[in-house]
């Protein structure tokens, strides 16, 4: 079920990039930015809310409050470069090299999480390095 999901996040990715440079024009990123995340907000609450999943928030740690916090801070810091970056050049650029992440994450996941390091995945990961390098040269 998670390569489904994994799928259908790629979609929806590249749904965002495109609408969202049709929603840019004559827009500053940054607004474009907070109005998208109080949709994702809204739509991520309602979602917790509809489904009875608030009452697991007394179950988090101090631990998962930090790095999810964290990883919010993250999210909005690549937003924000993201939503500048179309609003500035081809999204058909832009795309592929805001997908370098999958090399860094692919990176940090064997130093942090300590994940398996596979001939695959090394192959992947370079393939992917290539085609960024390809777009900025």
């Amino acid at each position: 079920m998670w390569k489904l999901y994994a799928l259908l996040s790629a979609f929806f990715a590249a749904l965002t990039s495109i609408l969202a440079k049709f929603g840019m024009k004559g827009v500053n990123s940054n607004l474009g930015t907070a109005i998208r995340t109080v949709v994702v907000l809204a739509l991520a609450w309602g979602i917790v809310l509809g489904t009875g999943q608030v009452k697991g928030m007394r179950d988090l740690s101090r631990q998962n409050w930090l790095f999810l916090v964290l990883s919010g801070l993250a999210t909005g810091l690549s937003w924000l470069f993201y939503f500048s970056a179309i609003q500035k050049g081809p999204v058909s650029k832009v795309a592929p090299i805001d997908k370098f992440s999958v090399v860094l994450t692919i990176l940090f996941s064997f130093i942090f999480l300590q994940e398996q390091v596979t001939a695959k995945v090394i192959a992947g990961g370079l393939l992917i390095t290539a085609g960024t390098f390809v777009l900025i040269l």
